[in-house]
């Protein structure tokens, strides 16, 4: 690593020593007040979020929109504050789970089971209670570009026993893990350029992600959303929705899964990441 990759990490550590000490209750007021500084003074891809917003909810006004942007900076800026906190934030909040007898039943068929999700709520929760409740996690990634931060933040995340796959490793990785009955966990809601499948959200055409549906059609392993819902910031939902696959195709099966993203979005719209340009990627 370069000298300012080895400072990244060590500063790193340094915090989540800090945040680790201070009890749940600092760290949200830490997370109100920077999220404000960030929002008011240092509004990255503010521009971007509103219109995101703006396609999905076209009928809100601009001060609904900003509310709305506001809520999303103080959301993910706590999380991300939890989640340098790990272990002792996660020992601290309560955690409901619904749906986990989906999985149990997947898995007894013995093809693995690929677990989708997206950029809402608080998914590095919800990977370390999976890595923590079953042998087999597997989640693909992508590298950081700051070597400090990467290694960072796949120690937190394997904290739990949580394994990593990396987009530019072998396929076979990832097939490895299925015919292990393991479970891979796949974030399917960012723009896939030319190279996804193109389906509704929010009802603009979106390149998607088609990993889940062509694992799910190659190895015939059953799919299941997994959302992990922020109630406040001591308590956390996790869910788990089976999807339909009977008789569907590439498209239909990313639609399926995608629209299950969109209705969970649609209630709690604070929580979805709306920072990045889902729909970069026009529809011819």
């Amino acid at each position: 690593m370069k000298i300012k990759e080895k400072l990244t990490y060590q500063f790193l550590l340094i915090f989540k020593s800090f945040l680790s000490r201070i009890g749940a209750n600092n760290r949200f007021w830490i997370a109100t007040i920077l999220s404000n500084f960030i929002y008011y003074l240092i509004p990255v891809r503010k521009k971007v979020s509103k219109k995101n917003l703006k396609i999905a909810f076209p009928l809100l006004q601009d001060k609904e929109l900003n509310k709305i942007v506001q809520k999303t900076y103080k959301f993910f800026v706590h999380n991300l504050i939890e989640f340098c906190a790990f272990p002792t934030s996660i020992n601290e909040i309560k955690l409901e789970i619904k749906g986990e007898k989906y999985i149990e039943k997947a898995l007894k068929k013995s093809n693995g089971l690929i677990l989708v999700s997206g950029h809402f709520g608080s998914w590095e929760v919800l990977g370390n209670w999976i890595g923590k409740n079953f042998p087999i996690f597997t989640g693909v990634a992508i590298k950081q570009k700051n070597l400090g931060a990467h290694k960072f933040f796949l120690e937190q995340r394997e904290l739990s026993g949580t394994r990593h796959i990396f987009k530019k490793d072998s396929i076979n990785k990832m097939y490895d893990v299925l015919s292990q009955n393991g479970i891979l966990g796949l974030v399917s809601d960012q723009d896939a350029k030319r190279n996804g499948v193109f389906v509704d959200f929010f009802g603009k055409k979106a390149s998607t992600p088609k990993g889940a549906a062509l694992f799910h059609i190659n190895k015939n392993s059953p799919i299941i959303v997994a959302l992990c819902n922020q109630i406040n910031y001591k308590n956390y939902k996790i869910n788990f929705i089976p999807v339909n696959t009977l008789d569907k195709g590439v498209q239909e099966i990313t639609q399926t899964y995608t629209k299950i993203l969109e209705e969970n979005i649609i209630k709690n719209p604070e929580q979805y990441f709306w920072f990045h340009r889902r729909w970069k990627t026009k529809h011819e």
